[in-house]
């Protein structure tokens, strides 16, 4: 059994790489899930392989979790199409885009065609690993509380921010006092202003309006 070893590296990152190693006769699918075995990312996401030439051109789709409108155009679905039934070149060449909600492009390309699978080794394999896969915005983890209280909206702003649950507890209890955070800090500058200003006045034990109302004129 043939086994195909393909280099797979992001299209905006050219410092994270991938091989794998897969047989001949594994799907893409197979491939599709081998890839982010590596990078760590989720496999049930809308993604496709394309066909494609040296310059990175796009062709023949072949898709997993395809639209509605893909399948009727007949689209080739990943996991009942095998690798060898695509590739006519021995550096045969694949766009790949991952998670079309929020895609990242790949490149896939054939180096290496091994006449032999190696004894006791499960396939894919991956043989080579180079750099960190960067991490996906918005892929983090939700308590159930918040996921099913909060809009799809608001919940992408508070992973941006980092914000905590917790700290949602804390402002509702100052918002249920009338109170909020601001205010009481403002509150507490304009005390301390107003102290200061009286003792300059009370240690002055000759201040008389008079004086003042003189002193104008």
């Amino acid at each position: 059994m043939a086994i195909y070893r393909f280099r797979v590296s992001f299209e905006d990152y050219d410092d994270v790489e991938r091989d794998i190693d897969i047989k001949s006769n594994q799907t893409f699918e197979d491939l599709h899930r081998a890839i982010h075995e590596s990078t760590g990312y989720k496999t049930e996401a809308s993604s496709s392989f394309y066909v494609s030439n040296d310059q990175w051109i796009k062709n023949e789709e072949i898709a997993y979790l395809p639209n509605q409108r893909k399948i009727n155009n007949g689209v080739a679905l990943m996991e009942n199409s095998k690798l060898s039934s695509f590739i006519d070149d021995p550096h045969q060449k694949f766009y790949y885009t991952y998670n079309f909600d929020r895609p990242y492009d790949f490149h896939v390309e054939l180096i290496k065609i091994l006449l032999n699978e190696e004894s006791g080794k499960s396939y894919p394999y991956i043989s080579r690993s180079l750099g960190e896969a960067p991490k996906m915005a918005g892929m983090a983890i939700v308590p159930p509380v918040a996921a099913a209280t909060a809009s799809s909206d608001d919940f992408d702003f508070l992973n941006e921010e980092e914000f905590q649950l917790e700290d949602t507890d804390d402002l509702e209890q100052m918002t249920d006092l009338g109170i909020s955070t601001d205010q009481k800090a403002d509150e507490g500058e304009d005390e301390d202003e107003k102290d200061e200003f009286m003792d300059e006045f009370s240690d002055n034990e000759n201040y008389d309006a008079d004086d003042l109302q003189k002193d104008d004129y």
